[in-house]
C-alpha cells in the first residue's frame, strides 16, 4: 500500500505551490519584504518543477527501511538500483554497498531492464498511450497544484544553518479561508507543517508536515490517522538540481476493517544521470558488454 507516499508527494507539490504569505504578529513585514519572499517562493516553484523533470533521466540508491506494526518490530530492508525506464522507474536488488549480490541475477535484471528501455524508445501506438498516461497524471498533478495555491498560509519563522548553507523557515497552515473543491483538496485542511528554504539556491531543502485529523481515503475504504507523519530531506545532488536524499513516513490507520501501521525511511546516493530512455538504453547495453553501435536504436 503505497497511500502514504501519495499523500506525501501531494502535500509537498502543494507546499511548492503558489503560496500566500501570512504575517507573523506583532510585527507585520514592509510591502518589499513581501514582495521579496513572494518572488523568492516563485523561484522555488520553478526549480521544483525543473528538478521533477530532472528526475526521470536519473537513476540512484534506494535503502528502503520498512516496519510494519509496532514500530518495535524487526524491520524490512530492501537496497536497490532505481533506474528510470520511461514510463516507471526499474528497481534492481542490489546489496547493501549497492553492489550485485549474484552476477548472474543481476545481469538478468539487467537484461529485463534493456528490454524495457528498447520498448520505451520506440514509437509506436502502445507507447504513445503508455506516455499519454504518464501526461495526464502529471497534468492531475499539476491540477491539484493549481488547487492549493490558496490552501495554506506560510509564516516566515526564522532562518536555521544545515551544514555550511543557510535555511528560512517557514510554518505552514491550512488557509481558514480555502474552499476545497474535491476529497483531494480536502486533505490539505487536515495538516500542516514547517518547510526550510535555501534562499542562495532557492530550491525546497526540507518539509515536515504532520497530520491533525483523520485522513478518510477511497470514501470509507481506509483511514490515515491523526498524528500521522512526513518528512523529506533534499540536497543539490548534482549542479542546479535538488532531489531527495531522505524521506520518513511514520503512520497509522486502518483499511477496511483493519488496524495497520507503516514505519518507513528511506535513503537516497549514487544519483547519476543516465538520461531518457533512448541514451539509458545504451548505458544499459554498454554495461552488459554489448554493441552500442550497431543497431543503436530499436
Amino acid at each position: 500500500m503505497r497511500v502514504p507516499t501519495a499523500i506525501f508527494v501531494m502535500l509537498v507539490l502543494a507546499a511548492c505551490g503558489k503560496m500566500s504569505l501570512a504575517q507573523e504578529a506583532p510585527a507585520p513585514l514592509l510591502q518589499s519584504e513581501l514582495d521579496e519572499q513572494r518572488a523568492l517562493l516563485e523561484r522555488v516553484i520553478a526549480n521544483q518543477k525543473k528538478n521533477d523533470l530532472a528526475q526521470f533521466t536519473y537513476e540512484r540508491l534506494e535503502r528502503l527501511e520498512i516496519h510494519k506494526g509496532a514500530a518495535v518490530q524487526p524491520a524490512e530492508v530492501k537496497t536497490t538500483r532505481a533506474v528510470p525506464a520511461g514510463t516507471g522507474i526499474d528497481r534492481i536488488p542490489v546489496g547493501p554497498n549497492g553492489k550485485p549480490v549474484d552476477a548472474a541475477a543481476y545481469r538478468a535484471e539487467l537484461e529485463k531492464l534493456e528490454r524495457a528501455l528498447s520498448w520505451a524508445a520506440e514509437d509506436g501506438r502502445a507507447q504513445r498511450e503508455a506516455y499519454e498516461k504518464v501526461a495526464k497524471k502529471q497534468k492531475e498533478r499539476s491540477d491539484l497544484i493549481d488547487a492549493t495555491r490558496t490552501a495554506f498560509l506560510f509564516t516566515f519563522v526564522a532562518h536555521e544553518p544545515r551544514g555550511d548553507r543557510m535555511l528560512s523557515k517557514y510554518r505552514m497552515i491550512p488557509n481558514p479561508t480555502y474552499k476545497p473543491t474535491s476529497r483531494s483538496t480536502a486533505i490539505f485542511s487536515k495538516v500542516r507543517g514547517y518547510l526550510w528554504i535555501d534562499e542562495d539556491a532557492a530550491q525546497l531543502a526540507r518539509a515536515e508536515i504532520e497530520v491533525t485529523d483523520d485522513i478518510s481515503l477511497g470514501g470509507f475504504l481506509a483511514k490515515v490517522y491523526k498524528g500521522s507523519h512526513l518528512m523529506q530531506e533534499r540536497y543539490e545532488m548534482a549542479p542546479g538540481l535538488w532531489f531527495a536524499t531522505y524521506s520518513q513516513y511514520d503512520f497509522d490507520g486502518r483499511r477496511l476493517f483493519m488496524s495497520f501501521g507503516v514505519h518507513e525511511r528511506t535513503s537516497y546516493s549514487q544519483y547519476r544521470r543516465i538520461g531518457p530512455p533512448k541514451e539509458a538504453l545504451q548505458a544499459i547495453r554498454a554495461e552488459l558488454g554489448k554493441s552500442t553501435t550497431a543497431n543503436a536504436y530499436p
